[in-house]
């Protein structure tokens, strides 16, 4: 697992960088804001939603959850250098840093 910056992870986005972002967090966080393009991977999912939601163990993966103090991020990130995943980063400053530097979310729209 390596560390990325808020800068360099933006710029990947923004480029449209094949790479695959998830969320660290319960789906409920997820679906209030993440970041652009995020899917949702809870530290917690078992092995077979892992295999599911990142099939390829060679992609670039970029891991992060709520800020520095919430672990989630790091816990996946290591499970999925345990999984063999090859390109495993985190961005430990998570969805608050983002946020503070004044960088959208995008949310689930919820039907009544």
């Amino acid at each position: 697992m390596r560390a990325i910056t808020r800068d360099a992870l933006r710029a990947r986005i923004e480029n449209g960088d094949d790479i695959v972002v998830v969320e660290a967090l319960p789906a409920s966080y997820w679906e209030e804001g993440h970041l652009p393009g995020a899917g949702n991977l809870p530290h917690d999912a078992d092995d077979a939603t892992i295999a599911s939601v990142l099939p390829d163990r060679d992609a670039t993966v970029v891991v992060y959850c709520a800020n520095t103090a919430c672990q989630n991020s790091t816990v996946l990130a290591r499970r999925l250098d345990a999984l063999g995943y090859t390109r495993v980063y985190e961005y430990g400053e998570g969805k608050q840093d983002w946020v503070e530097a004044g960088l959208p979310l995008e949310s689930v729209a919820r039907t009544p």
